[in-house]
């Protein structure tokens, strides 16, 4: 490893924090498998439970609402805690929510399925408002974004595996072709509760120190009493109201995959089924071959791939161009793709479903590095205002629904196709509004 990739990791007192980087990104990939296990429910409630498209977007309400109600409570604890004591805080919130699956099974209802997505999602609240800044302050401030976006490509793998574990006990079928999902739905989520109560002991004895971000706007110089609030700095309200529209078009996009490759691409050609496995493609009342739930949670799975690749991709690219540049590029490209999906191009549309996972990527990490860019000590406040933000895959995802059960899940891009507008608005912005000329460089006091 040459000094240029060693000083990603090597904080202004000289302080090597690898290791710390490293199990700090454990948390991303069980951020990203816990997510990847909410984008394949949908689907499973729609058909047990007979719910519409709108119906089953609650599964997003209730996921993202808990990072609403959370936020503030998370940068709150991890002022008074310090990282360390969040994230065990956070760790241990989420194995409560994934053992609650167990009676929840039970209950059978579709309210207590709720309450375990949203608990889980609280916890996962207090490791997005913590260890997102966390990562921004392991080394120099100029490579903020690059490192928030290895982090984040644990997320990526995360959801890979979380649409696989979907498939394998929110799709199951006996030997009679007979449904078991709701009977093995619990299991995936017990197992992440093993795993995390293990986590929070590693961090008990791990080392991880409290290290506080550059004060590059002087908030932290203020005179006890005076009013110097981060709303003053455009450049973190703007990233606010980015982060809504860019998870409100993530989550709608992740939400209504597999109702969109169900549904909308095209009939699967004969000769194709040699090389599928049984149960990928299903037999319509046309008589034409159509992609099955399960086989979609398997192209999910691919999906995520793509987003790993962008994310590992991105990652390199951040070394050497402006992050607010390389945002507000991936945001055009999205909003392009998202159209071309909304046109019903056939083979073409699908493979911009794919190309949006590629080009979505980079835009939650890059928003949070250039959102609490220069705060100081208050970027831990910040950061709970942006993971707030997530509220906006609460929402929206509805209104795709709607429209979806109106007219059709294509036409429901229509949503996302405008938020990355607004994404891309604040990228190609972000200088004017942060007066500066890149991360790490400012322009004017």
């Amino acid at each position: 490893m040459n000094q240029r990739s060693k000083s990603l990791f090597v904080t202004a007192d000289g302080r090597h924090v690898g290791f710390t980087f490293v199990l700090v990104s454990s948390l991303f990939l069980l951020w990203g498998f816990c997510n990847g296990m909410i984008d394949v429910m949908d689907k499973h409630f729609q058909e047990e439970l007979h719910l519409t498209l709108a119906q089953s977007a609650n599964v997003q309400w209730a996921h993202y609402l808990g990072y609403f109600l959370m936020a503030m409570p998370a940068g709150w604890l991890a002022t008074k805690l310090g990282y360390k004591g969040g994230i065990i805080a956070g760790l241990l919130l989420v194995a409560a929510g994934g053992l609650w699956f167990l009676p929840a099974t039970h209950i059978a209802q579709f309210w207590a399925f709720l309450v375990g997505v949203c608990c889980i999602a609280a916890g996962l609240t207090f490791l997005e408002t913590i260890a997102n800044p966390y990562t921004t302050v392991l080394g120099p401030v100029e490579y903020a974004a690059t490192r928030i976006n290895l982090a984040q490509s644990c997320n990526g793998i995360g959801w890979i595996f979380g649409p696989i574990a979907g498939s394998l006990f929110f799709y199951a079928k006996d030997a009679s072709g007979q449904s078991t999902g709701s009977q093995t739905l619990w299991i995936p989520y017990a197992g992440v509760a093993v795993v995390v109560i293990l986590l929070a002991m590693v961090f008990y004895f791990a080392n991880v120190p409290d290290i506080r971000m550059e004060d590059d706007y002087h908030l932290d110089d203020a005179a006890p009493g005076a009013s110097h609030s981060i709303w003053t700095h455009p450049h973190f309200v703007m990233a606010v109201a980015a982060q809504f529209f860019y998870v409100a078009a993530q989550a709608g996009i992740f939400a209504f995959f597999i109702n969109y490759m169900t549904s909308q691409t095209p009939d699967v050609p004969g000769s194709w089924s040699g090389f599928l496995r049984p149960g990928w493609v299903e037999t319509g009342a046309d008589g034409t071959l159509h992609v099955s739930n399960a086989f979609a949670s398997i192209l999910a799975s691919a999906g995520f791939v793509c987003f790993l690749l962008g994310r590992f991709t991105g990652a390199g690219l951040l070394r050497k161009f402006p992050a607010h540049r390389m945002l507000g590029l991936y945001a055009v490209v999205n909003v392009c793709a998202s159209l071309l999906v909304v046109a019903k191009l056939g083979w073409v549309s699908v493979a911009c479903v794919f190309l949006s996972y590629f080009f979505m990527s980079i835009m939650f990490p890059t928003i949070f590095a250039l959102g609490i860019f220069g705060l100081g000590a208050r970027a831990k406040k910040a950061s709970s205002f942006i993971v707030m933000a997530i509220m906006g895959g609460a929402l929206l995802p509805k209104l795709m629904g709607g429209i979806a059960d109106s007219y059709d899940v294509s036409r429901c891009f229509l949503v996302p196709a405008c938020c990355f507008a607004l994404v891309a608005i604040y990228g190609f912005s972000w200088p004017r509004l942060s007066k500066a000329d890149n991360m790490g460089r400012r322009t004017a006091p």
